[in-house]
């Protein structure tokens, strides 16, 4: 019997009453009940297999109306309009979001909305304290019209009247420093006090920087070399004379002068003699290289770099003068007792290098690498004395200086035989500061004796000091660890390491005190009415004894050009601003160097 199908196709009904159905034949035995379980079964298997065929035929609509509307699938993706992403990233990247909020953004927000506090920076070294009050020492022996913020107190305006009876002296000879404990103003240690300064701030500006004393230090520079300018014709190419001291004393001069009379210099009332030269090539050497070394410091100041240097060229030749040869201080009562010049090849040297460096000419380096200035200087003979830098000697200084150019620079031929050897013997001048070479005696103290048990030795140890801390620092910036002194290897930080004025002593009281009146304040024993502060006293002997007596120079008296070393001593020494030195700004004005072919050799003859 077949049944209707209202959806297609039909189904088919198996009689349960037939016995036999596709051919099976089934036992007759078999009950009623086993038969009829037999049956459902088949007739369940059968229809759904009956009805999975059929429902495989219908269409969606169809399957709807029998099964009901399916089940929502969940969605993987998110559509957020111009991007999809999967759910899952999405998710992750929204934690990942809140996680970096939490860590990053929060504690930047909290810190921003917090009240700052600055950080103290780390306090000064001792060199950095020590420094500070050493540049103020300039400060204190100026001559001139001081300008409101010299920041000494106690001093006035001074020697405003000098030069003026100086009939080729344009403007009179105001300004400058006074020297030591008298009013007198020496342009030879002046000079190489300038050039010190100068070196030093080319080398540690950043320093400088970094304690405040940039400024402070470069118009102390430019107070002194403009006083220096005007020593002599600074606007023309050639000159014939300088003027090379402004007061001081004759050895037992019984006339009111700057020894016999002890006053405040705002109080000097007695003449004020001018020294004119018209032959010195050492202080004319001397006086070219502060002006040179100077016009570096001025860089950024065009038109007075350009005036330093034209001056410098100008007083160099003066000094080049086959003429005028001989040495400055010769025969000059003046000049001789007190800073009496021993030659003047060691400034060809110096003044030669500082105007290389300052113009890039390559006369002046062919000059200082020329051997007739070695050989007549006896740069080479490991002379004890010839390896202590003082304004008297400049060698081992103008050595190091033109060592420092082989080093960074390696101009190579033709200069490189001169400049290797100006090296080793720069190497062999460290080696003889180091107490177990024997070269120098040490007291019991701990001093080198530089000058030899002479006074003031404090200076010539302060300025090796300079030479050796400055040569650590070339050595460091080309990766070099020290050197050898014979058979022994010397480390750099053991090189490193190795190593009274009347304005103050009288009462700023409103008195003016007589030529010879205020020598009472000179002999007391009791203290300065106002500290010279910064000043390095002349030290104490080789007995390691210092008396302390404003009337003993030997000890007490501080100078211009002990205290020039000494700043650059410390500024060498100090971390402030961090270490090393900057390579570059010494060589602004070098043209690049490129070795030179050497010569053939010369032909060969039978």
């Amino acid at each position: 019997m077949h049944g209707g199908n209202h959806w297609g196709g039909s189904f088919e009904m198996v009689n349960n009453g037939d016995h036999r159905h596709n051919g099976l034949d089934h036992d007759a035995t078999t009950t009623d009940d086993e038969k009829s379980r037999s049956m459902d079964q088949w007739d369940r298997a059968s229809l759904h297999h009956s009805q999975s065929q059929r429902y495989q035929h219908l269409d969606q609509t169809q399957q709807s109306w029998l099964l009901g509307p399916p089940e929502p699938k969940k969605k993987k993706y998110v559509d957020l309009g111009c991007v999809v992403c999967s759910r899952k990233a999405l998710k992750w990247s929204l934690w990942s979001f809140l996680i970096a909020f939490l860590v990053i953004a929060l504690p930047i927000i909290i810190v921003k909305t917090i009240p700052k506090h600055k950080s103290r920076p780390p306090p000064p070294d001792n060199y950095t304290i020590a420094l500070h009050k050493a540049l103020l020492f300039f400060n204190a022996q100026k001559s001139g019209k001081l300008p409101k913020n010299n920041g000494i107190n106690w001093r006035g305006d001074s020697g405003l009247n000098d030069g003026n009876t100086t009939s080729d002296v344009k403007g009179g000879l105001v300004g400058g420093y006074y020297d030591a404990g008298d009013n007198t103003k020496f342009n030879f240690p002046m000079s190489f006090a300038m050039t010190m300064l100068s070196w030093s701030l080319i080398e540690y500006d950043h320093k400088y920087k970094a304690i405040g004393e940039y400024n402070h230090a470069k118009d102390l520079i430019k107070w002194g070399t403009d006083y220096l300018l005007l020593t002599f014709n600074s606007s023309a190419t050639k000159i014939n004379q300088i003027q090379a001291q402004v007061g001081g004393s004759r050895n037992g001069s019984s006339v009111p002068d700057d020894h016999y009379c002890w006053e405040r210099p705002e109080d000097m009332d007695y003449q004020r003699p001018v020294q004119t030269i018209s032959s010195g090539p050492d202080l004319a050497g001397e006086m070219a290289a502060a002006l040179a070394a100077a016009s570096i410091v001025f860089r950024d100041d065009t038109a007075y770099s350009k005036k330093l240097v034209k001056g410098a060229k100008t007083v160099f030749a003066f000094a080049r003068d086959g003429g005028k040869r001989t040495r400055y201080s010769r025969g000059n009562s003046f000049i001789e007792p007190y800073y009496n010049s021993s030659g003047y090849y060691d400034e060809y040297m110096w003044g030669s290098a500082w105007l290389y460096y300052a113009t890039g000419n390559v006369s002046y380096i062919s000059l200082a690498t020329n051997p007739g200035l070695s050989r007549n200087s006896r740069a080479f003979f490991m002379i004890p004395d010839q390896l202590v830098l003082s304004w008297d000697n400049k060698l081992p200084a103008a050595m190091l200086l033109l060592t420092r150019l082989r080093i960074f620079l390696n101009p190579g031929y033709p200069y490189e035989d001169m400049l290797r050897m100006y090296h080793n013997t720069t190497t062999l001048t460290m080696c003889a500061y180091m107490k177990q070479y024997g070269v120098f005696n040490w007291t019991k103290g701990g001093m080198i004796q530089l000058n030899r048990g002479r006074p003031q030795p404090l200076q010539y140890v302060s300025n090796a000091a300079f030479l050796a801390s400055l040569f650590v620092d070339y050595m460091n910036a080309t990766g070099v660890p020290g050197i050898y002194c014979g058979s022994d290897f010397i480390t750099l930080d053991k090189i490193r390491n190795g190593l009274y004025t009347r304005a103050a002593s009288m009462p700023r009281d409103k008195i003016k005190y007589s030529c010879t009146g205020g020598f009472k304040w000179r002999d007391t024993r009791n203290p300065n009415p106002n500290n010279i502060t910064g000043a390095m006293v002349g030290g104490p002997d080789r007995f390691d004894q210092f008396h302390d007596m404003r009337s003993n120079y030997s000890y007490t008296e501080p100078t211009l050009a002990g205290n020039a070393g000494l700043v650059a001593a410390l500024v060498s020494l100090t971390s402030s601003g961090g270490h090393g030195i900057d390579k570059n700004n010494m060589f602004s004005a070098v043209p690049p160097l490129y070795p030179q072919s050497s010569p053939p050799p010369p032909p060969w003859r039978p």
